[in-house]
């Protein structure tokens, strides 16, 4: 198994594209975790959340080996403070996975009837999201043989524009699912209402970060 400091000789995007591919194993658990949060089945939410939050940790400690192992001596395509921004946001992910499994395990999830298509929409729209955004960062070595222009440019900003449209989809999917949920929360109790809306919300969160994720390699690419 390659170590961080020989994927960093092998080349500087390998360790990034070896953290989100760990952050990729944990949001990669969400489609299941959101379809037994609507079967209401508490075990295997535990059984899920616990399992994120294991994925989560192996990201992060992946996340600590690049930084510790960052060198100062080797030659970036990219400066170290942009390199430790993407990383960033990439651990956000990771970590936004698993405050969304801790989120739904606090009570059982009741959603108003009306809304369930929206939200299983909402929650695919999520997940294509993200993984166009991982996509975006499976490219990075294809940029860099390309000197970040080109073909292989062109085609990474489609991809983020791609990623902006469906984000844009999503917006309007939340803001019905709100609606929503205002027009018909009485018929929920209090605290079904806002680990509702707390749900809603967080889910969305992970798309936006996934979003500025694709943007930040936009801007690279802008600046080159």
């Amino acid at each position: 198994m390659l170590t961080i400091a020989k994927l960093f000789c092998k080349s500087p995007f390998a360790p990034l594209q070896t953290h989100i591919d760990k952050v990729a194993c944990c949001v990669g658990e969400l489609p299941a975790l959101f379809k037994v949060m609507l079967a209401q089945d508490a075990g295997e939410i535990e059984r899920l959340c616990s399992r994120i939050s294991r994925l989560e940790h192996e990201a992060d400690l992946t996340k600590n080996d690049i930084r510790n192992h960052l060198p100062r001596s080797l030659f970036l395509p990219l400066d170290r403070e942009t390199l430790l921004e993407i990383l960033g946001l990439q651990d956000a992910i990771a970590g936004q996975a698993e405050k969304i499994a801790h989120r739904a395990k606090m009570r059982k999830f009741e959603l108003i009837e009306e809304m369930r298509d929206e939200f299983i929409l909402f929650c695919e729209k999520t997940m294509e999201v993200f993984w166009l955004a991982h996509k975006v960062i499976k490219e990075l070595e294809g940029l860099l043989e390309s000197l970040f222009g080109g073909i292989e440019a062109e085609k990474v900003k489609g991809m983020v524009d791609t990623i902006a449209f469906y984000k844009h989809e999503m917006d309007h999917l939340l803001n019905q699912l709100l609606k929503r949920l205002y027009q018909k929360g009485d018929a929920l109790s209090v605290p079904a209402f806002h680990l509702c809306f707390s749900l809603i919300e967080e889910i969305g969160l992970l798309a936006q970060l996934s979003e500025s994720l694709g943007h930040r390699v936009r801007m690279l690419l802008e600046l080159k």
